[in-house]
């Protein structure tokens, strides 16, 4: 199997690593340190080798970070994961911050009143982040110091850096070759009279190279840095061993390919000026450059890689209606075996993986399956185990959240299935979640507008009830990449305006903790909104549906839903049925049939 369900931390490891580390930080005279969920690429996702956080606190959420200081170590995670961080840290020793309602500046300068020296890997962390932290901690005393690696000093059996191959990505999936790439970035690096980009995004890279990797999990990048000339020519530093003799020729003649111990002396051989992406270059990569212009701007490749031209959007297409047949078939299994009993969460895991690796383009699965039953629903981004690994009773809700990495598409789906009778409540919250997903879905918009000014329709519903998530209701997916993809969000901190080609997640969800938990997701894209008679004079835009699977029935009350709302489901599972049926048959067909009939 691609997922396997091992304990992968355990909170009593935390203290005495939390000790050891106090130990080189006094060593090294410093009053504190910073350990993020990061590597030197700054993407979401880390190897083994650079689970320096789940490591020292046993914390394995996918974001936040540690600031160790002498008496208090605190554990900043946002609302995805304040059920999960504290099933997983030790409490007496780790505490809990909400961030990012309390910012780590001022979480340090109360708890450092004299003010203090706190230690941070310049590797690990980005040139925003520590330009914000030493202009805030500044007034408070508190000296930002760029030193070592203070838990690799202590972490004695940690993994080697991975050096997975690169493989080529085919041109009739990538949709454009990446020479035309490369000039086209190249020449707007011209116009902007910059004479290079340092590019640090495992993403990026591959999707300007149209390469793939596997130095992650889940995600098919490679480790590499990059530096992108205004000539259109690039320099990639990556592991030797990595790239094959099939690899070098698809690069060609405009890729000089170098060992990753190059980069430092190319970056400080450039002549300025030179732009960085400051979210996300580490602050090792400023400092090489201290000799030289730098021009801080976004990442070149991020708006043409979110914004996806037709080869990419047919594969997701075509990606998405065969995931979608293997969610059917699941569906149709787990409906004959939940009311039975006796079947836990993994049960269910391992179930949903064999159906999708029915498919010969399947590469890996998107992300780790949540399979949360109960309560477990409830941990937004909950993980089986065999420890955790719950039997699901019939009459539980259980969050199925899941996606597959195919050769041509990358697919993310929630679905929210009742095993047996369920209350009235539940119904009630899982119908406003609903009714906040068709918000969504049949939304026109002005040109222009941002995942910030959309947001808050998918929680109205929600709202009027008292109710909200904790989690923004859509974040952007790459094609056969990164199923996390920016800087495209539905999210109230979103400013970056939609466009056509952008692929998004629609995922409204209601968690009550300790009982169940509710998301129904969806992937859209963005296209032109149809002609309307009488409309102004201006470009709108609209969203178009991705995933075709039916969405539970009997978890809805109907007479909550607007005719319009009952409108938009009915079609909509008509047009499931209709996209799907040709790729099943037998009980799976007929299961489709009887999960697709109007309300």
């Amino acid at each position: 199997m691609f997922q396997s369900f091992d304990v992968t931390s355990r909170p009593e490891d935390g203290p005495p690593r939390l000790a050891a580390l106090r130990e080189e930080i006094a060593t090294a005279g410093l009053d504190g340190f910073l350990v993020p969920r990061a590597d030197a690429h700054h993407g979401e996702y880390v190897a083994p080798h650079d689970e320096r956080l789940s490591w020292l606190t046993g914390f394995t959420g996918s974001a936040g970070f540690c600031a160790i200081l002498a008496n208090v170590a605190g554990v900043f995670i946002d609302g995805r994961y304040r059920v999960q961080v504290r099933s997983q840290v030790d409490l007496e020793f780790f505490t809990p911050v909400n961030w990012p309602e309390e910012k780590l500046s001022d979480w340090l300068a109360a708890q450092l009143p004299d003010g203090g020296r706190v230690g941070f890997d310049p590797w690990l962390h980005s040139v925003e982040e520590i330009t914000g932290l030493r202009k805030h901690g500044a007034g408070a005393g508190i000296e930002l110091v760029a030193c070592r690696n203070l838990v690799d000093a202590i972490w004695d059996d940690q993994p080697a850096p991975p050096k997975g191959p690169v493989r080529v990505h085919p041109l009739d999936h990538a949709g454009e070759p990446h020479e035309e790439k490369l000039r086209a970035l190249g020449g707007a690096l011209t116009l902007r009279g910059e004479t290079a980009c340092v590019l640090t995004l495992p993403d990026s890279i591959a999707w300007l190279l149209n390469i793939r990797g596997s130095d992650i999990a889940r995600n098919p990048v490679p480790h590499s840095f990059a530096i992108l000339h205004a000539s259109g020519e690039l320099e990639l530093f990556c592991a030797p061993e990595k790239l094959s003799g099939e690899i070098r020729a698809h690069l060609g003649a405009t890729v000089q390919c170098q060992p990753t111990a190059a980069f430092g002396p190319a970056l400080r051989s450039l002549q300025g000026p030179v732009r960085l992406d400051r979210a996300s270059a580490p602050v090792w990569v400023a400092d090489q450059l201290s000799g030289t212009e730098v021009r801080l701007g976004r990442d070149p490749c991020l708006l043409p890689k979110a914004r996806k031209n037709a080869s990419e959007l047919k594969g997701m297409e075509a990606a998405h209606l065969r995931d979608a047949a293997a969610m059917c078939r699941f569906l149709c299994w787990l409906d004959t075996a939940a009311p039975a009993g006796g079947l836990t969460e993994i049960d269910v895991v391992r179930r949903l993986e064999e159906e999708r690796r029915s498919d010969p383009l399947l590469r890996d699965i998107s992300f780790e399956t949540i399979a949360g039953t109960g309560p477990h629903g409830a941990i937004v981004h909950y993980r089986v185990s065999e420890e955790s690994n719950r039997e699901i009773v019939p009459g539980d809700i259980l969050l199925v959240d899941s996606g597959g990495q195919y050769a041509d598409g990358t697919t993310d789906i929630t679905r929210t299935i009742a095993t047996g009778d369920v209350t009235q409540e539940q119904k009630a919250c899982f119908t406003r979640v609903l009714q906040g997903m068709i918000a969504i879905s049949t939304l026109l918009w002005p040109s222009g507008l941002a995942g910030r000014d959309l947001d808050s329709l998918a929680r109205a519903p929600l709202w009027r009830a008292g109710m909200d998530y904790d989690h923004g209701t859509g974040h952007g997916v790459g094609a056969y990449l990164s199923v996390h993809e920016g800087p495209q969000r539905l999210s109230r901190t979103s400013d970056v305006p939609l466009q056509t080609g952008m692929i998004l997640s629609n995922e409204p969800g209601y968690y009550r903790e300790g009982a169940f938990g509710i998301r129904i997701e969806n992937l859209i894209h963005v296209v032109p909104a149809p002609a309307l008679p009488g409309a102004d004079a201006r470009e709108m835009l609209a969203f178009a549906t991705l995933t075709w699977v039916p969405i539970d029935r009997r978890l809805i009350l109907p007479e909550m839903l607007s005719g319009p709302e009952r409108d938009w489901l009915d079609g909509y599972h008509t047009e499931c049925r209709h996209r799907v049926s040709g790729l099943l048959e037998g009980s799976a067909l007929a299961w489709l049939d009887a999960a697709t009939r109007s309300l």
